[in-house]
């Protein structure tokens, strides 16, 4: 597996966890939201394989993200890898990141365990 985009800074950790690789390490350790912004051309340039993505009380709508500028020539974009996975889940602090979250990555990362 490539490298993955995580669109929110704790969740790198995980997907290290789960086997894949974070696209932007370096962001986990800035604790201000302004310090973790990321420009398109930066994505663009990482290229990351899949895009795990998750708003809080808002859904996921891939088609917006595909249509930004050049991001269809990103990989995730390209093969149509960008997962949604719930806020609650993965978002909240609490047990359930760390089972059901971590579950829900390595199943956007690898498919679904049997």
């Amino acid at each position: 597996m490539g490298r993955s985009l995580d669109l929110r800074h704790r969740l790198g950790l995980r997907v290290e966890i789960a086997g894949g690789e974070d696209a932007f390490p370096e962001l986990r350790h800035r604790q201000a939201a302004k310090d973790r912004i990321l420009s398109a051309e930066a994505v663009r340039e990482a290229g990351p394989d899949i895009i795990l993505a998750s708003w809080c009380g808002k859904k996921v709508v891939p088609a917006r993200i595909c249509a930004r500028d050049g991001w269809d020539e990103i990989p995730a974009v390209r093969d149509n890898r960008i997962v949604e996975i719930k806020s609650p889940i993965i978002l909240q602090p609490g047990p359930a990141a760390l089972t059901d979250g971590l579950d829900a990555i390595v199943a956007a990362l690898w498919g679904e365990r049997e």
